[in-house]
Order: C-alpha cells, then sequence, then structure tokens
C-alpha cells in the first residue's frame, strides 16, 4: 500500500486492477515503460464461480485471473499496490493521485480502470444471491442456468430483451412486471411468441432455503418458484475521484447507466487521461475489457513516445542552431583576422 508520497513518480499510474488495468499494465511495462497499478480489490465479477468467454482461460476463477495478471505486470518490473484512490488532479504536466488515507504519487499519464458498481431493486435476498442465482448476462452466466426456471425482473429498457436471450436458454422463463405497467405492444407480443408469460404485482423478496434460491415472493404472499433470477442492474461508473480534472461520468445512450465517455483508442476529454474496461464499456466481459486495456496500454506509450521525439526534436534543432551560429561567428573573426572584414 502506498503510504507516502513518491516525488520521482511514474509514467503511467493505472488506477484499477482488474483485466482491463492489468492489460493494459503489461503493454506498458513491456514497452519499459515505469509503472504502478493502484487496485481497491472490489472486482465486479468477485461473486462469481468462474470467467466464461474468455479463451483459453474458459471458467478460471477471476480471482486466479488477477493473480496472475498481477504477476506478469510485477515479472516486468511494474508495482502493483492496494488502495482506494481519493482523487486525481493536474500537477504541472503532469497528475498526482492522492490516496485515501494519505500517500500522493505522481505520474506523466493515467489509466482508469476501476470498473463499475450494479445497483440492484431493494429487493432483499437479491444482493445476498447475485452473482450466484441471481444473474444479468447470457454470456457471463446464461449457460449455468440453462434449462432451469428462470424468472425475469422488469427492472428498466433492456428487461424484455433479457428474456427473449435467456428464452434461448430456457424453455420456462417468466417475466415479473412488478409494480411497473405490463410490457406492451410490440415487447407484449415478443414475450407472447416466445411463450413467456408476464406476472404482474410487486416482489417483495427472493426467497432462499439452505443457501440456495427457491423462488421470488409477491406482494400478496405467492412464492413463485424460480431457479435463476435475470435482472438488469443500473451500472454507475467509479469515477468520482476524476471530479477535480473536470472528468465526470454521464448517463450511457442505453439508458441504464452512467460511463465515462472515450474515443476509440480510450482517450477521454481530459488529455492526458485514458479509461478502459467497464468504467467506459457497461456491457464488456473479461474479454473486451482486457483488450480495451492493451489498446488503451498502447496508445499510451505511442503518446509518450510522441512527446519525448517532439522534446528531441526540439533538442535537436535547437543543437543544430547553435552549432550553425558558432561556425558563422568562428568564420567572422578569422575573416576579420585576415583583414578580409572591417
Amino acid at each position: 500500500m502506498v503510504t507516502e508520497t513518491r516525488n520521482d513518480g511514474y509514467d503511467v499510474v493505472v488506477i484499477g486492477g482488474g483485466a482491463a488495468g492489468l492489460s493494459g499494465a503489461l503493454m506498458l511495462v513491456r514497452s519499459r515503460r515505469s509503472v504502478l497499478v493502484i487496485d481497491a480489490g472490489q472486482p465486479r465479477n468477485a461473486p462469481a464461480d468462474g470467467v466464461h468467454g474468455l479463451l483459453g482461460r474458459e471458467g478460471m476463477p477471476p480471482g486466479e485471473l488477477l493473480a496472475r495478471g498481477r504477476d506478469e505486470v510485477r515479472g516486468y518490473g511494474g508495482e502493483v499496490v492496494s488502495g482506494t484512490v481519493e482523487s486525481a488532479t493536474r500537477d504541472g504536466a503532469g497528475f498526482a493521485v492522492r490516496l485515501a488515507g494519505g500517500g500522493t504519487v505522481r505520474a506523466r499519464r493515467l489509466l482508469v480502470t476501476t470498473g463499475l458498481v450494479d445497483e440492484l431493486p431493494d429487493i432483499p435476498g437479491l444482493r445476498e444471491r447475485w452473482g450466484r442465482e441471481v444473474v444479468h448476462c447470457p454470456y457471463c452466466h446464461g449457460y449455468e442456468v440453462r434449462d432451469q426456471a428462470i424468472g425475469v425482473l422488469g427492472t428498466g429498457p433492456m428487461s424484455v430483451h433479457q428474456a427473449a436471450l435467456f428464452a434461448q436458454l430456457s424453455s420456462d422463463v417468466v417475466y415479473f412486471a412488478q409494480d411497473a405497467p405490463a410490457p406492451a405492444g410490440e415487447a407484449a407480443e415478443r414475450l407472447a411468441a416466445l411463450g413467456v408469460p408476464v406476472l404482474a404485482g410487486a416482489v417483495t423478496a427472493a426467497e432462499v432455503v439452505d443457501d440456495r434460491l427457491v423462488g421470488l415472493r409477491l406482494a400478496d404472499g405467492t412464492l413463485v418458484r424460480r431457479d435463476a433470477i435475470v435482472l438488469a442492474t443500473r451500472m454507475v461508473a467509479r469515477a468520482g475521484f476524476l471530479g477535480a480534472l473536470g472528468l465526470r461520468p454521464v448517463p450511457h445512450p442505453s439508458g441504464f447507466g452512467e460511463h465515462l465517455p472515450v474515443d476509440a483508442t480510450g482517450r477521454t476529454e481530459v488529455p492526458g487521461v485514458w479509461a478502459a474496461g467497464n468504467v467506459t464499456d457497461l456491457s464488456a466481459q473479461v474479454g473486451a475489457a482486457a483488450a480495451a486495456g492493451a489498446l488503451a496500454g498502447a496508445q499510451i506509450n505511442a503518446d509518450l513516445v510522441d512527446e519525448r521525439l517532439r522534446e528531441a526534436v526540439a533538442a535537436h534543432r535547437s543543437g543544430f542552431s547553435a552549432a550553425t551560429e558558432a561556425a558563422v561567428s568562428e568564420r567572422v573573426l578569422g575573416d576579420r583576422r585576415h583583414g578580409l572584414v572591417h
């Protein structure tokens, strides 16, 4: 953990040690950059049993994947420490990163990979089963709940789409409208065509027996037995510490969360700051987050190379001009000595 001010600084400080952050750090340390990764230790997929859809690492426990990544970054000379960033501010041409509890580090560039927070409906029992029987992504968890009795909670504009995706995996899917009006028009037609019944009435609890979800309890007391629950969370970027830089999350175009906007390379609107992974791409799985982090790391290295080239060219030109001026002066003095000029 960083407990004191580091005045020497780093080429890059990576804030967030998940797949995106470690992949970006790996690209940078392999380019011989000095890199510090600061990780708060709160990965979004921590409750999951395994990482899915990641070629060559299918089913690997999330903690094991991150441990391997940390070892790889450290193997090339990078530093990975535990800590929570409190603020990031301008410091001359670079940045000062202050940690909660004290300690400041300096960096020429920042890579923000802090991920997001899933905000679940305030229904007892859901949070406790999150990442196990309560899931959101058919590609992350769908195969694991195949052929089971699945309930889809109507939480937002993505819910009917989720029902369609999970109906691909099970013939027993029920849509819970909760307090909201039941789907109408084309949405209702789609559910009917898929054979997905719609239940009205508020859901008051997710019932758990012997450490296993058994169903959803409705306001009228009915228990609708379900083996798995699907819901679309409100996803909010962990980026409050960037406020002093004028960088704040904005509503995502999908309408179900907030993110940090970036260009195709991961560059934010603040010069010197890049972002990658779920903090900017709410739907990115581990593989996509890692790829985005690697791309951002390469772009940061290229940016630092360009900066050094500009400095080198300027110095070269300055040195050339000084040498030329000295040569001319020497020639004039020589001509004077020989009486050629007065």
